[in-house]
């Protein structure tokens, strides 16, 4: 039998383990001296909810699934039919190829053909390296096309500071400002102060909010942390993550287990906005980079 995900490629430092899945390039498993990082799913299961999945061309929503750039039009599949939205990218649920491997670090790759909505080809690779810090992931896009192509990434984990529910953890958050979201499509509508967005313990508080302007260290990075007790978890951003996602998965299948802190270059609905979104010049490459490390 082969798993839903195709190969799994285990990597392991420092008293970190990840398992990376060769379907949908996915982080399916992170661990520290065998403490779970991130809110996984089984060898035998395919991603739910998002976990784990990269989000590229463009993370997050597009409404309607329709855009202009440079000129023309474009209409992309809804993937998201219950908002009427193009969700999370196109390359969700596509084959990686390998690329390279070593105990502490892999590499994969996959072509992303011009199609309906997209017509620009890209080269995509994705870096998984372990070291003392945790885990570093690298998504790096160039554009093949001869004309220049729209481009935002993200991923998706769900992070864990201990045993949940998350409503006794605490959440370091260090953002100015709170995109809004009308209620039922949970597209842009404009943007707030994100003074009181997180309660400390979380407690009932449902999240599901981007935000930006985020507080950087002396290296551009920015950094989440979850903390349940004595143990917790962080994930940090390079200076190309602009935005976060964090979402208590109140409407999946099971809540407010864990919490997802997702890095976005781009927000909700870029290629409409053009907020932050990169204009990839043909032959031009862009990386951004992201880790996970334990607390």
């Amino acid at each position: 039998m082969t798993a839903p995900t195709g190969e799994q490629h285990v990597l392991s430092s420092h008293g970190y383990r990840a398992v990376v899945t060769q379907g949908s390039g996915a982080l399916r498993s992170l661990t520290h001296d065998g403490r779970e990082l991130v809110d996984g799913f089984a060898e035998d299961a395919m991603p739910s909810g998002g976990r784990g999945q990269l989000l590229v061309p463009w993370p997050n929503r597009i409404r309607d699934g329709r855009y202009t750039f440079e000129g023309t039009t474009q209409q992309l599949a809804l993937t998201e039919p219950k908002r009427g939205n193009a969700s999370h990218g196109l390359v969700r649920w596509v084959s990686w190829t390998l690329v390279s491997a070593a105990d502490d670090r892999v590499e994969l790759s996959y072509f992303l053909p011009a199609q309906t909505g997209y017509p620009w080809a890209l080269a995509l690779t994705t870096t998984y390296a372990l070291g003392p810090e945790g885990l570093t992931v690298t998504q790096a896009a160039t554009n093949l096309a001869a004309t220049a192509a729209p481009y935002a990434s993200g991923a998706h984990p769900y992070l864990l500071a201990g045993p949940g529910p998350c409503d006794g953890w605490t959440v370091g958050l260090d953002a100015a400002t709170v995109l809004e979201v009308d209620p039922d499509r949970l597209l842009p509508t404009g943007r707030a102060p994100a003074d009181g967005l997180v309660t400390s313990p979380l407690g009932s508080t449902v999240l599901n909010h981007a935000v930006t302007d985020l507080a950087r260290d002396a290296d551009g990075r920015a950094t989440v942390t979850l903390r349940s007790g004595q143990t917790g978890v962080a994930l940090w951003v390079d200076e190309n993550h602009r935005w976060l996602q964090v979402y208590t998965g109140d409407d999946t299948p099971t809540p407010r287990v864990s919490v997802a802190v997702e890095p976005m270059t781009a927000p909700p609905d870029a290629f409409n906005s053009g907020d932050d979104l990169v204009v990839l010049a043909p032959g031009a490459s862009y990386a951004a980079s992201w880790g996970i490390r334990a607390l």
